[in-house]
């Protein structure tokens, strides 16, 4: 792995879990349209993949597959205006997020946030967790026209930084990660916890997998 100029940090799964609030937002939504909940455990196997997704899959009841449209129709406007008023209440930073963060932001890193959250809930739940100051630009899921695992997002951030791709690096948790960064050219490193839908990460084949971010500092240093 080179040695980056840029790194960009992926929200859900990386730097914050955030399923506490978004299983909330999932069983009161179920209860409002007569439904049974699902609990945090079950939630936590379908985040990852957008608010969208995530509507779909607590429909259903599992990872993969459709509802009727008509119900996902109704059920979309009940979860966002839930998460809207839940965004933060209930969501953490993981164990040395603010330590490595601040390791990178001293080491003169320019850092950036790309994620398939909607801005209208990323943006408040980085302040509200009092993160939001150390990216210099924050990229959300309908911030451009596609998202990851599409590396437009990512290419947008290394241009805004004036960075080759080669000289970037993308900080994860899901195989999504994985395929964004390696279409667009930059190394990946992903997070041992997180949400893969229930995968070993390691099964991705990215460049290194941590424990946590405190533990990017050493990998930095080794690199060439």
């Amino acid at each position: 792995m080179n040695r980056p100029e840029m790194i960009l940090i992926d929200v859900d799964g990386t730097l914050v879990d955030s399923v506490p609030d978004l299983a909330f937002c999932v069983d009161v939504m179920m209860e409002r349209l007569g439904r049974t909940p699902h609990g945090e455990a079950a939630v936590r196997n379908w985040v990852g993949n957008g608010v969208e997704r995530l509507v779909r899959r607590a429909l259903i009841g599992q990872l993969d597959g459709e509802p009727d449209e008509a119900d996902f129709e109704r059920a979309l406007p009940i979860f966002l205006e839930l998460y809207r008023e839940n965004t933060s209440g209930r969501s953490f930073l993981y164990p040395g997020i603010r330590e490595g963060l601040d390791y990178l932001e001293g080491a003169g890193y320019a850092l950036g946030c790309v994620t398939n959250k909607a801005a209208q809930f990323t943006e408040p739940l980085l302040r509200d967790l009092g993160v939001h100051h150390y990216f210099g630009i924050v990229i959300s899921g309908d911030t451009l026209p596609r998202k990851k695992p599409d590396p437009l997002p990512l290419l947008h951030a290394a241009e805004y930084f004036g960075v080759d791709p080669g000289d970037a690096l993308m900080v994860g948790d899901s195989v999504s990660d994985v395929t964004a960064a390696r279409a667009a050219g930059f190394g990946i490193i992903c997070m041992s916890y997180g949400y893969n839908h229930g995968v070993d990460i390691r099964d991705a084949n990215p460049d290194a997998v941590i424990d946590s971010l405190t533990e990017i500092r050493g990998l930095l240093e080794r690199a060439a």
